[in-house]
């Protein structure tokens, strides 16, 4: 039997301008992210994966607090943040980007828009980054400002979603390449929108630029998404599992270097001539490698569904501790869901990297007792992306 919490909203939890239409159109759960409140649950999250999979959903997720970074060295500025190379990036582009501390752990995992050539955007994920980056500022001498930008990020994903935004906005917003941006207006409604998302669906962002406007926009997306059936969801846990989207804070924490996160080594761009913030400790780590590693796993038993996903940290055993149920194992499990499409368990763990090899069979220490496990390949669906750049 599950146990019924209370949660207050305080004061001091900031709403986004959507939270009286997210009220309206059911939300019945609230999280915290970013010092924001969070809607994590309408329906049930078998029922809304597959309204994302079928049809087309909408989102509040102005959690995602955009840190703005301008100035005349403002490029300089921001590529010494990320260990991605800017000066592939272009005005109008966007880019999945990893913000690096001195000794190589992630900061953050934001996507970054280029605005304008001295405008840049990161749409964080849940940590303070924007005092990290001002603190870099503080000491860099670079003429930059650093703000949190007055916008609040909607998203809009599904298979029909570019129905909808094309009857919202039109087919040159409709029609942006994948992880492109453009600005835009709806009735005098500023936006910036961008062809991004946290599914591997064919997705668009909508950042609202006039706060005092949410609830307005909100009622045309649902006007516009009306033909189509789009519902209001919160984000699908088992969706981001199987696009192998990872969740900053649960999945990988600043003591962890992209070198330690399956598929996240693409993104440490070393040939690069410029300099950036934990570039010489990376190198270290690629030379002698990592000692842990996160992976996907496969997880037996029982389908996930009834909790939705996982709320707590499994332990990771060895297959072959006979005492797998005692001690504190060998890593942790840090996210778990049902996948109805794959009819089985999916999820990540922190393994030591000579358990990392696919197909290595593991035990969980799970809350309704032993689960065998066994260490998969990443992404679970579409490896190539081939859904969301359709």
């Amino acid at each position: 039997m599950s146990e019924t919490f209370t949660f207050y909203i305080q004061p001091w939890y900031r709403k986004s301008p959507y939270f009286e239409a997210t009220k309206r159109a059911g939300c019945r759960s609230w999280g915290l992210y970013n010092h924001m409140l969070l809607p994590t649950l309408y329906n049930d999250p078998v029922t809304e994966y597959w309204a994302l999979l079928h049809d087309v959903t909408m989102w509040d997720v102005s959690v995602e607090r955009c840190v703005e970074i301008t100035g005349p060295d403002a490029f300089e500025f921001t590529n010494l943040l990320t260990c991605r190379d800017l000066t592939t990036c272009e005005v109008g582009q966007c880019k999945y980007v990893l913000l690096t501390a001195r000794r190589g752990g992630i900061v953050n995992d934001p996507v970054l828009l280029r605005i304008e050539e001295d405008r840049f955007w990161l749409a964080l994920a849940d940590s303070d980054a924007l005092l990290y980056a001002k603190g870099v500022a503080a000491f860099a001498g670079m003429g930059v400002d650093i703000e949190e930008a007055d916008v609040s990020p909607m998203q809009i994903q599904g298979p029909k979603s570019k129905e909808v935004i094309r009857s919202l906005l039109g087919d040159e917003i409709a029609d942006l390449g994948y992880y492109r941006c453009a600005e835009t207006e709806v009735q005098g409604i500023p936006l910036v929108v961008s062809r991004t998302g946290w599914t591997g669906e064919v997705g668009y962002e909508l950042y609202l630029r006039d706060a005092s406007r949410g609830d307005e926009l909100w009622r045309l997306v649902e006007e516009a998404g009306a033909p189509s059936g789009i519902r209001a969801i919160a984000p699908s846990e088992a969706r981001r599992i199987e696009a192998g989207i990872f969740n900053y804070g649960s999945d990988m924490r600043p003591e962890d270097t992209p070198f330690h996160i399956t598929g996240l080594e693409r993104l440490v761009e070393l040939d690069q001539d410029a300099d950036f913030i934990g570039k010489d400790a990376l190198r270290r780590v690629a030379e002698e490698g990592v000692d842990r590693k996160l992976v996907g796993i496969d997880i037996g038993g029982a389908p996930m569904s009834d909790e939705g996903a996982l709320n707590d940290f499994w332990p990771v055993h060895d297959a072959t501790d006979p005492n797998v149920e005692a001690g504190d194992g060998i890593g942790r499990v840090t996210a778990g869901a049902w996948s109805p499409r794959l009819e089985r368990n999916i999820g990540y763990a922190w393994v030591p990297a000579t358990h990392q090899t696919v197909g290595t069979p593991l035990a969980l220490h799970a809350h309704d007792g032993v689960r065998e496990a066994t260490v998969a390949a990443l992404p679970f669906v579409d490896p190539t992306k081939e859904i969301p750049k359709s």
